[in-house]
């Protein structure tokens, strides 16, 4: 399984940006997909997910700015992000779960820079 993020870059603070992530392999269905994010001397945090069902849950530092979606017929996972702040900065971490032989799975992205400034 590869997970394929693109769409980080550098924004200025209130500008808005969007990152896809695409899934490729064996597996045709992934119970969850979301993203993470780590800055620089923090540690790995979670930013918004969605299930396959549609059930989406964020971080409070994002919720009314970023909205995370997935389109399952092609295993992709969406995060628009709006209303960038400079604490936004971060390495933003695609994340996929999922069942196999009875075993829940985490897969990763390589990462993509997003870049808010001030």
């Amino acid at each position: 399984v590869q997970l394929q993020a693109s769409g980080g870059g550098l924004v200025q603070a209130g500008g808005s940006l969007r990152l896809s992530c695409a899934a490729s392999g064996s597996i045709l269905n992934f119970n969850y997909m979301g993203w993470y994010r780590q800055a620089t001397g923090k540690q790995r945090e979670l930013v918004a997910g969605v299930s396959y069902a549609g059930s989406s849950n964020y971080a409070d530092s994002v919720k009314g700015r970023f909205t995370v979606s997935r389109d399952n017929a092609k295993n992709t996972v969406y995060l628009q992000m709006d209303s960038l702040k400079p604490e936004d900065t971060a390495v933003y971490y695609c994340h996929a779960r999922a069942l196999v032989n009875f075993r829940l799975n985490d897969y990763w992205g390589q990462g993509t820079q997003v870049t808010v400034s001030s």
